[in-house]
């Protein structure tokens, strides 16, 4: 299966359309890219988390342990999954390709950025509904850029959405929401 994704039509289809989100890059889009990929660093969501809970607001509470829970199951499965896969980054894999950042690890699937930010975005989509149109859009921004700024490969997002998506339900069938 790993070498399915890092070589075969999985990968060619992954290659082309990577190459036609960098013909819509420019620099500026570049930068833009740079921030909304910092707000995915995890540091946003402990802080949004603990205000939540601070502020007492409706499932504040329950809002927070679900995330811990969450993200507790999200961590070690995208740790696994990125070191049973072993797909390069775009800049490993093709040729004459920089990336504009540098990654804080080796591997390419899933993204973690992704994952996390979709974990997120499922807790704040079913706690405060009002909120969920925002959450999967800044979600999906953030795996936007991580494709933009030439750390992954458009499947890697998909892969890290649908990681984060389905830990964000185990979490709730774990805790019995």
């Amino acid at each position: 299966m790993a070498s399915v994704i890092r070589d075969g039509k999985l990968q060619q289809l992954d290659t082309f359309l990577f190459y036609k989100c960098h013909l819509l890059s420019n620099n500026p889009i570049k930068n833009l890219s740079v921030w909304v990929s910092r707000t995915g660093d995890g540091y946003l969501y402990f802080a949004i988390a603990l205000l939540i809970l601070w502020a007492g607001t409706p499932h504040g509470e329950s809002f927070f342990y679900t995330a811990l829970a969450a993200f507790a199951i999200e961590v070690p499965i995208y740790i696994s999954l990125k070191n049973l896969v072993k797909r390069n980054r775009p800049f490993n894999k093709l040729q004459a390709f920089q990336s504009h950042i540098a990654p804080s690890d080796k591997f390419s699937m899933p993204s973690g950025h992704t994952a996390a930010a979709f974990v997120f975005a499922s807790i704040v989509a079913t706690y405060y509904p009002e909120f969920a149109v925002l959450a999967y859009c800044w979600a999906s921004l953030i795996g936007l850029a991580r494709v933009l700024l030439g750390v992954h490969f458009p499947g890697d997002i998909l892969a890290g959405g649908l990681l984060g998506y389905g830990c964000a339900q185990a979490a709730f069938v774990l805790l019995a929401i």
